[in-house]
């Protein structure tokens, strides 16, 4: 199973535990200094260095590639050095299992042109509207059948007659529509991100805020819906601005509780660019809170997840803050 089908499969606690933080200084050295071109890694203080903790960590033996001089899975390579010989800004890197989450050849990529109904395997698919984002393979409108007939039980449950006029497509209208709404389950990173990742000499915070979201509700399946704000600090990698978007969709288009939204989109955003750190704040309007229940229909609902030097330097955290809840 690729990372990325762990990723939408984790709760919320088990995506924490995903996250290793001993891979970061502590805040008073992640602290974004505006005379400071790249970030520091140890401290006069007697802080060690990422490399020397990384080092210091227990690590199970792996054997050696043929041909390789070191282990593969070794931190070693955690801190890359500049052309300058400088160090970049310390990464925020996943654990999956206690090693670093890396393509080993066996994964498939991402095609270098979209794919369309031409493409060969694919001459059958016919859910291509968006050639970039929105491919859906048979065996996912194979199911249409069984779900409408489900559907047409639902109504016979609640008294109607799905034979009368106003209800006789309903189940094939109401099936296409849940297969859009959770159309997130066809979808993985490395096929949204599509290569847009770009080196760029650029290490100050990028936020997209805003960013629409529907979702659906779990626990009733009924939908909630609201924005969402992303902010990274990049580490010689930026991200398509489109893209952060787009991994909005991919995770709010399945069956989603809030909590567990906020913690995949950060972290996927960190799986793509491994950046210094990232911040993701959700604000959502439950209609399960809304229509049914309590019935509170001012409610808003807000959480937030922040990865790295966002949790450990409140001034980072701050200006985040500042620049999601500004006019």
């Amino acid at each position: 199973m690729s990372f990325t089908r762990q990723l939408s499969e984790m709760s919320a606690s088990e995506l924490n535990d995903a996250i290793d933080d001993t891979n970061f200084p502590q805040a008073h050295i992640l602290s974004r200094g505006r005379n400071n071109s790249v970030c520091s890694t140890s401290s006069t203080s007697g802080t060690s260095s990422l490399a020397d903790r990384a080092l210091s960590q227990p690590e199970e033996p792996v054997a050696p590639q043929p041909g390789s001089e070191s282990a593969v899975g070794t931190p070693t390579d955690e801190l890359v050095p500049s052309s300058g010989g400088a160090t970049n800004r310390p990464r925020l890197i996943l654990k999956t299992n206690g090693s670093i989450p890396e393509n080993d050849g066996t994964q498939p990529t991402t095609p270098m042109t979209p794919r369309t109904s031409t493409t060969p395997g694919h001459e059958k698919c016919t859910f291509h509207h968006d050639l970039e984002l929105d491919h859906k393979p048979p065996t996912r409108e194979a199911l249409l059948p069984d779900m409408a007939r489900s559907y047409r039980l639902l109504l016979g449950g609640l008294g109607e007659n799905p034979d009368r006029q106003g209800l006789i497509k309903t189940p094939e209208r109401a099936a296409k529509a849940m297969l859009y709404f959770t159309k997130g389950y066809d979808q993985c990173l490395e096929d949204v991100l599509n290569g847009a990742v770009f080196d760029e000499d650029h290490d100050e915070m990028v936020v997209v805020k805003d960013i629409e979201m529907f979702s659906m509700c779990e626990h009733h399946l009924v939908p909630f819906y609201g924005k969402v704000s992303i902010g990274y600090l990049p580490c010689n990698k930026i991200l398509g601005l489109s893209k952060l978007a787009r991994i909005v969709e991919i995770f709010s288009r399945r069956l989603q509780v809030q909590e567990r939204l906020t913690k995949q989109i950060a972290v996927a955003v960190t799986q793509a660019v491994q950046p210094a750190g990232v911040a993701v704040v959700v604000e959502g309007v439950h209609m399960c809170m809304v229509m049914r229940g309590v019935q509170k229909i001012n409610s808003k609902t807000v959480t937030s997840t922040m990865l790295g030097v966002f949790r450990d330097d409140h001034k980072t955290r701050e200006e985040f803050l500042n620049l999601v809840t500004s006019k």
